[in-house]
């Protein structure tokens, strides 16, 4: 039975690793343990990992808000940070009215799978606990959904 297991293991480690390899990841995470970040007065790091063409790879952020009713949307300056795939993303949206942080990567060699997170903002900082994650841009309804604080699951994977 022992032996058993060890071989399920294995052939579990084996068909898991093409998963992963060649992939295109997103994580996104606090500025407090960047002191690059920090500096750049950071309000969200988000890395980036590619393994097919990391030049190709873009990364564009906006503020997805609702002001006095009215949907708003704030293109934000994704700053290149010194480690490379590394960026900072700083506050540029108004105090006043919901809003969320979406960050979204292409690459044209990872065709239509395109990573991207919704960060809820809160009344002083970014609602970690509430990111949602999905493997392509995230349609309006999804957004809209962020922002009315109906979302359900932050941490599923979308498709």
């Amino acid at each position: 039975m022992r032996t058993f297991g060890k071989s399920l293991m294995i052939v579990s480690a084996i068909t898991a690793a093409p998963l992963f390899a060649g992939a295109l990841w997103l994580e996104i995470g606090n500025p407090a343990a960047n002191p690059e970040a920090q500096m750049k007065k950071a309000v969200l790091v988000a890395r980036v990992t590619a393994c097919k063409s990391p030049a190709k790879t873009t990364v564009t952020g906006t503020a997805e808000g609702i002001v006095n009713g009215v949907r708003k949307s704030i293109p934000l300056n994704v700053i290149s940070l010194s480690m490379p795939g590394t960026y900072a993303v700083t506050r540029e949206w108004p105090e006043q009215g919901r809003w969320a942080v979406k960050m979204i990567v292409v690459n044209p060699d990872y065709k239509d799978y395109t990573p991207s997170v919704m960060v809820p903002v809160g009344t002083a900082s970014l609602n970690w606990a509430a990111v949602k994650h999905y493997s392509r841009a995230p349609t309006d309804s999804e957004v809209a959904e962020v922002l009315a604080g109906k979302s359900s699951d932050t941490r599923a994977s979308v498709n």
